[in-house]
């Protein structure tokens, strides 16, 4: 592995542990409750995942999600920088959720379906990386890495299908958590990402090659037969 890959591949590993750190450690603190058993089990999905993801993604993709990059959309910026906010306003607000008892104690089949759905969503957005080697976390066309249109796995159903396992995680986490309060800042982000693949899907079909064909073949952006 070249130099400047494995400094790459060490920053991204680097950045997925402070992302997770911003957002647990609020959990436990805000909470005040270091025993609080849904915040580990949170935990303990996130580290099975990250785990998994180390082992079954190209290293060229992780090493791509950990680079300083360029030709990034300004639109793009911006909405990463308010979506990072949301995502810590939401474990902000759980948190605070379970020590203030803001929400009413949730049925243990919610917890269950939060627990589920975001599972599901965090294996479909694994899916879509390890399909598609230019799954980068910002939107730019790579014309350093050669990019060309990703087609197989879940993109034969949905053109964007990493962006549908993100909005189900997020609106999942809240009810694992037990906090419906948490379902506002998640809910924003949902839409957020939904205005992010509007345009995403524009950019791509007005500047990658073939992208245009394929989405002739394969119509709907997020949800089949609904957009």
């Amino acid at each position: 592995m070249k130099p400047d890959m494995v400094r790459a591949v060490a920053r991204r590993l680097v950045q997925v542990a402070i992302q997770f750190l911003v957002t647990f450690l609020p959990l436990l603190v805000l909470s005040g409750q270091f025993g609080w058993v849904w915040a580990w089990v949170y935990f303990g999905l996130y580290v099975a995942i990250v785990t998994v993801n180390m082992f079954v993604l190209p290293v060229e993709l992780i090493a791509e999600r950990g680079r300083a990059r360029e030709n990034v959309k300004n639109w793009d910026k911006t909405i990463t920088t308010i979506s990072i906010v949301l995502t810590l306003g939401l474990f902000v607000v759980a948190g605070l959720d379970q020590r203030l008892g803001w929400s009413p104690e949730l049925p243990l089949w919610l917890h269950l379906m939060g627990l589920a759905v975001m599972s599901m969503g965090q294996g479909l957005f694994s899916w879509a990386m390890a399909s598609n080697k230019f799954f980068s976390t910002r939107v730019r066309i790579q014309i350093d890495r050669g990019h060309i249109v990703a087609t197989g796995g879940p993109y034969r159903y949905v053109r964007h299908p990493g962006y549908v396992g993100y909005i189900a995680t997020t609106l999942a986490i809240p009810l694992l958590l037990g906090s419906l309060w948490g379902l506002i800042p998640a809910a924003v982000t949902a839409c957020l990402f939904v205005v992010r693949t509007a345009l995403e899907d524009r950019t791509l079909q007005e500047e990658l090659d073939g992208y245009k064909d394929y989405a002739q073949h394969v119509p709907y952006r997020l949800l089949p037969r609904v957009w």
